[in-house]
């Protein structure tokens, strides 16, 4: 394994220094768009609200649009680095594994077929979604003689994602409502949020990511392999579920916010390896960061690209993510 490019005290300024930076991201997000605010009209809107266009904005639709791309982001990105994990393929991620495309799956499936519209229910429908595409990823890579490999988890995630896409855009097709309804959605996109959406999902996102970090120690044991694990004490059974079901939370909550946003979790572990090595104790924190500093920095972008018209932040993750995904494979899955 690389060693890391940074010390411990060089480690604790970095992750500070991007912790401020998201912070600045996040500023841009409430000032930046086809409108600009000042900062002191963002202040007003949360001390001396008058109920003005400039204020509304401000609070149903900036704030709601960066909070929701912080969390989706920093939840991508440790889902990506927990993936790459437990199955040791540095090409795992949420979105390469089936895990988004099961989550969107399931929420057009219950607006089609059951004309689902509560936000609440779109949570559970994107989690049980989720769920059901990682145990069939899991159960298909799991088939054969040797059990689980890198390879066969790879595709198996790839067949389960070109699966669960070619039977959404079926159904999409021969419902033209449901089309006009979910299809700014699928693309991925912050925008048109609202804080009851995000009221309704970021809990179980928090604690999912905590959830992570105290794994953060076993994971670093279970990347020894499986056997030297179980010889040191570990139930590698219980930690690899664990992490699933953290794996789950963190993108089902994603997929219900905004959408399949895709390759935040294949580029930022990669980054943040590069920056602290494979420890998972630093890995997963930098990981949680650097994917909001991310998000939150494509959507503000995204406002940018064709004034006054906005692009999905879905699509400037792709723009982004398809050459450092190939980049990533020809390197053989190294940074």
């Amino acid at each position: 394994m690389r060693k890391e490019l940074l010390n411990h005290s060089s480690k604790i300024a970095v992750l500070l220094g991007s912790l401020l930076l998201v912070a600045i991201a996040f500023v841009c997000s409430l000032m930046f768009g086809i409108k600009t605010y000042s900062w002191d009209q963002i202040v007003a809107a949360y001390t001396v609200y008058n109920g003005s266009n400039e204020h509304i904005i401000i609070q149903t639709t900036r704030m709601p649009r960066a909070l929701i791309a912080a969390i989706v982001g920093g939840s991508l990105a440790v889902a990506g680095a927990l993936m790459q994990a437990i199955t040791r393929n540095p090409l795992a991620s949420p979105s390469i594994f089936g895990v988004n495309a099961g989550a969107a799956f399931a929420i057009v499936i219950a607006v089609v077929l059951f004309d689902v519209s509560s936000v609440t229910q779109y949570t559970w429908i994107a989690f049980l979604g989720a769920a059901v595409s990682a145990v069939g990823v899991y159960m298909l890579g799991s088939i054969g003689r040797d059990g689980l490999t890198p390879i066969k988890i790879t595709l198996a995630g790839s067949a389960l994602t070109a699966f669960f896409a070619s039977l959404t855009q079926g159904i999409l097709l021969s419902n033209g409502k449901a089309f006009d309804q979910v299809l700014i959605w699928l693309v991925g996109s912050v925008s048109g949020r609202t804080m009851e959406q995000f009221d309704s999902v970021y809990l179980y996102m928090l604690a999912a990511l905590i959830g992570a970090f105290l794994l953060a120690t076993h994971i670093n044991v279970l990347a020894m392999g499986d056997d030297v694990a179980k010889g040191l004490g570990q139930s590698t059974v219980f930690i690899k579920a664990a992490a699933a079901i953290v794996i789950v939370v963190l993108a089902g909550g994603s997929v219900a916010l905004a959408g399949p946003v895709v390759f935040i979790g294949i580029i930022i572990p990669h980054i943040a390896r590069f920056f602290v090595g494979g420890d998972h104790r630093w890995l997963l924190p930098y990981c949680a960061v650097l994917g909001a500093l991310l998000l939150i920095s494509a959507d503000v972008g995204s406002r940018f690209i064709a004034m006054p018209k906005e692009v999905h932040v879905g699509v400037t993750t792709a723009l982004i993510g398809v050459p450092f995904f190939v980049y990533i494979a020809r390197k053989g899955g190294r940074f």
